[in-house]
């Protein structure tokens, strides 16, 4: 007998049994255990809150963190959402600790609050980093498909607001933040840098207005921060077209893209003296985001008065990968070993 056949005759008689089975097992399905039918609560009213447990986990050194903590709600999207994790000592009440907000990278389209290039566990990265006496959040962000800028833009400083308004709740000293972030994370986490003190964007309704989405600190791994080196202003049918990718973060026609947007997303546009200081690190062979987005921007830094390093890695692309698995642990080490030296030398009591 063929062997499609075969199948066919053992599917019709498993999907008999299964059929007269299964309103049974459902039937004597035994209830959630401490909770019957009675037990179920019902209010006087609609509620809307999200009672779902929060979700816990403790690290090593007993690092607390807090997983998918919602922290404001756009009518029409998804519930935007962070990572926490707390310092060992945070329910003690004796310290409050430096705020480290992080951004991911992704495109603008994709990624998530729990990975990093070639990092294998970036939870127990950060986890590592609380460990060290900082409250690190993880945002997630609207992304270029479900809206595009400054709607990511928003979604960051409000989550940096959000985090200020809990400031006793999680032990966060709320003079003392700093920002970090790669790719389109590094161009989030420079535009909060820049784009605010004297020179700021205009603020969106927030849901924690009246605290400061500003930080003390930026530091971005290959980030872009002039959007005017790579997409068109005017509508040349002879010049280059507005990657995809671009296109639908920017909200571009598939020609150009209208100016006043791209300056509005550019980091580069809002530097100041007033701005907080940077850390670059970029590889200086990426290809995605060229070396030279770094470059400018640290230039500008620099001429406005403000303290700016810049760290090229030789030999390794985006996302610090190497030609080796040997290189690209190398320059993730060495990226990773500079921030970390750079945010304690900035928050050092």
């Amino acid at each position: 007998m063929p062997i499609r056949s075969l199948s066919s005759m053992y599917c019709r008689s498993i999907c008999t049994v299964l059929a007269f089975a299964l309103p049974v097992i459902l039937l004597t399905a035994p209830q959630a255990s401490g909770q019957s039918v009675e037990d179920v609560g019902i209010a006087g009213e609609v509620i809307l809150e999200d009672r779902y447990p929060d979700r816990e986990f403790e690290f090593a050194n007993a690092v607390m963190s807090f997983a998918d903590v919602v922290y404001a709600t756009r009518v029409g999207y998804r519930p935007l959402t962070l990572d926490l994790y707390l310092p060992p000592t945070y329910e003690t009440g004796d310290a409050s600790y430096p705020l480290l907000v992080v951004v991911h990278g992704g495109g603008w389209q994709g990624g998530h609050t729990r990975h990093s290039g070639a990092f294998s566990d970036w939870p127990a990265a950060l986890a590592s980093i609380a460990n060290e006496g900082y409250v690190v959040a993880s945002v997630e962000y609207r992304l270029s498909g479900e809206a595009a800028f400054p709607a990511a833009f928003d979604d960051v400083r409000d989550a940096i607001r959000w985090l200020r308004a809990k400031a006793p709740d999680y032990g966060i000293d709320n003079n003392r933040a700093a920002i970090m972030g790669g790719s389109a994370g590094g161009q989030l986490a420079a535009l909060v840098g820049t784009a605010c003190g004297e020179n700021a964007y205009p603020a969106a309704e927030s849901e924690a207005t009246a605290e400061s989405a500003c930080v003390q600190a930026v530091v971005t791994w290959y980030g872009v921060f002039d959007f005017s080196e790579t997409v068109p202003v005017s509508d040349d049918p002879g010049g280059r077209a507005v990657p995809g990718v671009l296109a639908t973060y920017l909200g571009c026609k598939p020609t150009h893209c209208d100016e006043r947007v791209v300056h509005d997303a550019s980091a580069i546009s809002w530097v100041d003296r007033s701005d907080p200081p940077f850390l670059m690190i970029h590889g200086v062979d990426d290809p995605v985001v060229a070396i030279e987005q770094s470059r400018k921007m640290h230039q500008a830094l620099k001429t406005a008065g403000v303290a700016s390093t810049l760290i090229e890695i030789e030999g390794v692309r985006h996302s610090f990968i190497g030609d080796t698995p040997e290189a690209t642990i190398k320059a993730s080490r060495k990226a990773w070993d500079e921030t970390i030296d750079f945010i304690s030398h900035i928050f050092v009591e």
